[in-house]
């Protein structure tokens, strides 16, 4: 095969050491030599092995994504200009029996400069920072709802049905009956009291709702779990801010601020404010990584899977992709999906018919995306069809399907058109 790059690495990480090979021409000037060293994985190390490769001429570097083991080296590099891929280790995989640390920074040197390796996506530090961001409240996010859930499970064990009359446990007046518990109060008439707004409508079923068996045991539970609830909260809001602050002061590399492209996102059906954070998160503002809104899909994981072998179709269930965004994609797909007369509803609700509700999300997930893409490419806000997008598309079918509904059921119909 041709060698089409004359100097490169190819790279094989651990968590205490990194196997690097250097290929590039011979010394006679015939064929191709090889060199190959190991090295630690601590950062004085990393930087003895740029010194390497710089001092060697290297151009380009291939190494495996190995959990989170390649940042260091990718960073260490990344900083002293090299051009570097990160590549899928199931599409590079060495033959089996021939396993080794070494073999396989070889064998990435080797497919390199003959350029066999496809690199994958890794977002500019900006994003990077997002990314830690949006994915650490994420978990957060989860834990305050584990929490929440937590605190009904030791109610309902009490007795106390506070649920059942209150929308929201948590709220003003939830906490403030909640915090009185803890306290030591058992009276079901002062606890009612406490409510504030319009529940206190409902203070005849809050004193049959709070009367129970609620104990010390109980308020130990109870107070626990609000303190971490507090704190989950106040943890959250950090992030909130430090992520408005990120946006507020970061541009793409084609210039556009961040809060920009926020905002057109914030447009479309169903995404609001921390979700299109997100969504900038995972893939970023700048859409020339991704030739088409189809190569976009794919690489999410939205897009149906294409699997044919001789002439017979497979299944199409989707491809692995990032999950965290297309965890995001479906909810905001799910809130799309109450809302009237949008076409991203009306799609959902077509499609729902057919193949499912959950099926018909996933759909709606991957539209969502494309229009991403399209906001993004071409800097300008959501314009939606209308929930009547898909009858006004098909006038003619449609018009042909009823008629020939009423003749089965034996009517003659004339037809006059509305001026």
């Amino acid at each position: 095969m041709d060698v089409l790059i004359e100097c490169c690495a190819g790279i094989d990480i651990g968590k205490d050491e990194v196997v690097a090979c250097v290929r590039g021409p011979a010394a006679n000037g015939r064929g191709r030599r090889k060199q190959t060293e190991t090295f630690s994985s601590f950062t004085g190390s990393l930087e003895a092995m740029a010194d390497w490769f710089a001092a060697e001429g290297v151009t380009e570097i291939a190494m495996e994504a190995t959990g989170s083991y390649w940042k260091p080296v990718w960073y260490v590099l990344e900083d002293r200009g090299f051009e570097l891929k990160l590549v899928n280790a199931h599409h590079v995989k060495i033959l089996p029996g021939r396993k080794s640390d070494v073999l396989d920074a070889e064998w990435l040197a080797e497919l390199l400069e003959h350029g066999l390796l496809r690199g994958s996506f890794v977002p500019p530090p900006a994003i990077r920072e997002l990314r830690d961001l949006t994915r650490y409240r994420k978990r957060l996010i989860q834990a305050h709802t584990s929490e929440c859930q937590r605190i009904q499970k030791t109610l309902e064990d009490a007795g106390i049905k506070l649920g059942s009359v209150a929308s929201d446990v948590l709220g003003v007046s939830g906490r403030a009956m909640l915090a009185a518990l803890v306290a030591g109060e058992r009276d079901p008439q002062v606890l009612a009291e406490l409510a504030k707004g319009t529940l206190r409508r409902k203070i005849p079923a809050l004193r049959q709702a709070l009367r129970g068996r609620f104990g010390e045991h109980h308020a130990l539970l109870i107070g626990l779990c609000l303190e971490h609830t507090a704190h989950l909260e106040a943890a959250i809001a950090r992030l909130d801010d430090h992520v408005d602050v990120l946006f507020a002061t970061h541009t793409s590399e084609a210039g556009v601020p961040f809060v920009q492209a926020r905002d057109r996102l914030d447009t479309i059906t169903g995404v609001g404010k921390r979700a299109a954070e997100t969504i900038i998160a995972e893939i970023g503002t700048d859409m020339s990584r991704f030739p088409t809104a189809a190569h976009l899909a794919s690489w999410a994981g939205v897009a149906p899977g294409n699997n044919i072998t001789g002439g017979k179709r497979g299944s199409g269930k989707t491809t692995k992709g990032d999950v965290w965004l297309i965890d995001i994609l479906t909810q905001c797909a799910w809130a799309a999906s109450h809302t009237h007369d949008t076409y991203l509803a009306a799609q959902f609700w077509r499609l729902a018919r057919r193949i499912g509700k959950k099926k018909a999300a996933v759909a709606v997930a991957h539209s969502i995306l494309v229009i991403c893409w399209h906001l993004l490419t071409n800097d300008c806000d959501y314009d939606d069809l209308g929930g009547d997008y898909f009858t006004r598309r098909n006038t003619d079918h449609q018009r042909a399907r009823l008629i020939n509904q009423l003749h089965n059921l034996g009517y003659r119909v004339t037809l006059e058109k509305v001026a």
